[in-house]
């Protein structure tokens, strides 16, 4: 397997050409939208692709040194937490009672109530948060080999390998659940897969692998996806945004879009950030632009959640920032922390969920 440590590079995109221009500076934003934190917690430095599992009125996410907790949505108290002995480099994958981290050492780890149930070994690194569901395990490997769990037991049910390119991303890529098929970006397509069998069903291309090199040919479909119905939208590294109806197999629209960072919408629009800080709307039946916003050009941006109440999206200076959803039009901005989230924002238990890489947890609420 060839994953060299350009493949980090890749991920963080600051590995070679000009520098970045300078943001424009923004001064004092009126209140347009309140923001009201609500709690605040900790878990630890984080400095892998974290996704936080929401289900209902808890939270389950884990830091870089091999903690894991369940955190109460509505007031930030630990519902448990735990240290595994090895450092985490994917998770928290969860179906609100069990729980699935992938280690620095290539072990799937899953827990129930705090406790460890069973550990496997994987062929290969893992950065996408393992799915779990049905009652089953499955774990995206950075070969892009989807492999097939027994949940009780731990035993492997199936494995699938696609063929892609030599380097992968150091980043969460995109798997889920979409009725009796599994959901499962490889390369720039998204499958859907036979979850009994590992057989593939169908692919839709979101984008196709061009350049000159390995870096340039990278267009992995990253995290976090997004889902209204049968309709999933996700956006290929650097190349494209896309929906597909994951019922029949068929791509709805694709669109030229360069950004690292996934998607996030609602019945009519999908937000999807660009490399440069701008940030674009586009219409989620058909992919035509909505609107697009400069106010935080150059800025380096988190994937963002799209509420009822306006677009959050986070900088990498600690500022998270709420945006109108009829015109970008910038609505509140609060400091979080002096680094950037660690993942996007995710919603339960009535709270806004935010994590930075320094640990920092916090519970917002937008009346």
């Amino acid at each position: 397997m060839r994953l060299s440590l350009l493949s980090a590079c890749v991920a963080l995109v600051a590995c070679s050409g000009p520098s970045r221009p300078k943001p424009t500076e923004i001064p004092g934003v009126p209140v347009l939208q309140d923001v009201r934190s609500n709690w605040t917690a900790n878990i630890g430095k984080v400095d892998f692709p974290l996704v936080v599992s929401a289900r209902e009125d808890r939270i389950a996410l884990a830091n870089s040194q091999g903690v894991v907790a369940v955190l109460d949505a509505t007031t930030g108290k630990d519902v448990w937490r735990i240290k595994l002995d090895q450092a985490i480099s994917a998770g928290v994958g969860s179906d609100g009672q069990q729980l699935a981290v992938v280690t620095r050492n290539n072990e799937l780890v899953t827990l129930r109530d705090g406790k460890v149930q069973w550990r496997k070994s994987l062929p290969a690194q893992s950065f996408t948060a393992p799915l779990v569901a049905g009652a089953r395990v499955f774990v995206l490997t950075a070969d892009r080999s989807v492999i097939a769990f027994d949940g009780a037991t731990g035993r492997q049910l199936w494995t699938q390998q696609r063929p892609g390119e030599p380097l992968v991303l150091k980043q969460a890529g995109v798997m889920l659940a979409f009725k009796n098929t599994l959901l499962v970006g490889l390369s720039g397509r998204l499958a859907g897969l036979d979850p009994n069998t590992g057989v593939i069903r169908w692919e839709s291309a979101i984008a196709t692998p061009r350049g000159t090199n390995d870096v340039e040919r990278l267009v992995d479909l990253v995290a976090p996806y997004d889902r209204v119905g049968d309709v999933v939208c996700v956006r290929a590294f650097q190349a494209a945004v896309g929906c597909v109806n994951a019922e029949r197999g068929q791509g709805v629209w694709t669109r030229p879009s360069a950004g690292e960072m996934g998607v996030s919408g609602n019945e009519t629009l999908l937000i999807a950030p660009m490399s440069n800080g701008v940030v674009q709307a586009l219409n989620r039946s058909n992919g035509e632009r909505l609107w697009d916003t400069e106010r935080l050009k150059y800025r380096i941006l988190s994937a963002p959640l799209v509420t009822p109440r306006g677009v959050l999206i986070a900088d990498n200076g600690g500022w998270l920032y709420v945006l109108s959803l009829a015109d970008g039009a910038l609505l509140n901005r609060i400091k979080l922390d002096s680094e950037e989230l660690a993942t996007a924002p995710v919603f339960a238990g009535g709270r806004y969920v935010v994590v930075t890489r320094e640990g920092r947890v916090t519970g917002l609420q937008i009346p």
